[in-house]
């Protein structure tokens, strides 16, 4: 099976010395921190404690007022985004702006995503399909997500000048990754947020390296912001809510993966690069609360070629079944993905 890419002033001895001392003695006292707490701390304590503050932190993202400018990092990939998100009745206004590379800017108002291009006046406008992107956290918050992972309260830390609590994730199986959370102890707002493979070396995360919690709203701002792309030109993704059993299709997965759960089934339709033709594909996507992946069905009209690679902590596999291709894409090891594609089955619906 082929292999996918998916991405395209010296220190005096006597600083350097005395730095490496302190840097050895830190860390020595934060190990023996973590030795103190992970032994003085119940079990069943330590869940529901880890279980509130995962809700609150996900919470805090929808309803918190603030200002920032967060780093995402997949492997040796490194981009900078400007997010401003303000809460008012119950309404929520956020812009997104990227910082590297080619201009984007994302605009929301409640569910309603606006993706704009400037260079090309051209704005796409869809509904928001998750609501866990950073510093989001949760799928779905409403499920016991620690039935999956093992928490673990680290001592806290400093993150971006705030005070912050330290959650460990670790998961109970080798079809998950585990995580490591910083949230601000007052608001509950994420900070920061790494993915972790299972000897713990880091896939990815996401920082805030600097931010302002609290602050007035700026919804017109917003609101103006869409209003202005009135006269470009608006694309439409062609998305309809759908069943993959109305189409024959079955993905019994339980018993191999337990946890995850399908949480949004839908159609869409697309122009095919090869003739331009409309192309429909399937789409579900699962979740454990923490973890998502989707799974796209499509007819093999087009070219394509079977395989698997990886970036960060998102896995891709290709498969052929039939005469459709699979792609099974999402945040999980690889091993998830080749579980879901062996549970995947087809028959010809009755007419």
């Amino acid at each position: 099976m082929q292999r996918l890419s998916i991405e395209s002033l010296p220190r005096a001895p006597f600083g350097r010395t005395f730095f490496l001392f302190a840097f050895l003695l830190a860390s020595t006292l934060q190990t023996q921190a973590w030795a103190q707490a992970s032994a003085s701390t119940d079990p069943l304590v330590e869940k529901r404690e880890v279980g509130a503050w995962l809700n609150k932190i996900h919470r805090a993202a929808q309803t918190q007022n603030y200002i920032g400018t967060f780093v995402y990092q997949r492997g040796s990939t490194m981009r900078s985004s400007k997010i401003s998100h303000f809460a008012e009745k119950g309404n929520e206004y956020e812009e997104l702006e990227t910082l590297d590379g080619r201009q984007r800017r994302i605009l929301r108002q409640n569910e309603d995503v606006y993706t704009l291009i400037p260079e090309q006046k051209t704005v796409f406008q869809e509904k928001r399909e998750s609501k866990d992107s950073f510093p989001a956290l949760l799928a779905t918050p409403n499920r016991d997500v620690l039935d999956y992972y093992a928490p673990k309260l680290l001592p806290n830390e400093r993150m971006a000048g705030f005070d912050c609590m330290v959650i460990e994730l670790t998961p109970k199986d080798d079809y998950r990754f585990g995580y490591r959370l910083w949230a601000d102890r007052n608001t509950g707002l994420l900070l920061r947020a790494q993915t972790l493979d299972a000897e713990g070396h880091l896939l990815e995360q996401a920082a805030f390296s600097q931010i302002s919690i609290g602050v007035p709203s700026e919804k017109v701002r917003i609101v103006h912001a869409i209003q202005a792309t009135h006269g470009w030109h608006v694309v439409k993704p062609q998305i309809a809510t759908t069943r993959l059993s109305d189409a024959g299709w079955s993905i019994d997965v339980d018993k191999k993966v337990p946890g995850f759960k399908a949480v949004r089934e839908v159609r869409r339709t697309m122009r095919s690069t090869a003739d331009g033709k409309p192309l429909e594909v399937q789409q579900v996507v699962y979740s454990d609360g923490m973890a998502g992946l989707s799974v796209f069905i499509e007819p093999a009209t087009r070219e394509r070629k079977e395989g698997h690679g990886s970036a960060g902590a998102t896995n891709i596999l290709i498969k052929r079944y039939g005469d459709f291709w699979l792609t099974l894409l999402g945040e999980v090891p690889q091993a998830t993905l080749q579980q879901f594609a062996s549970s995947i089955e087809y028959k010809q619906p009755a007419k």
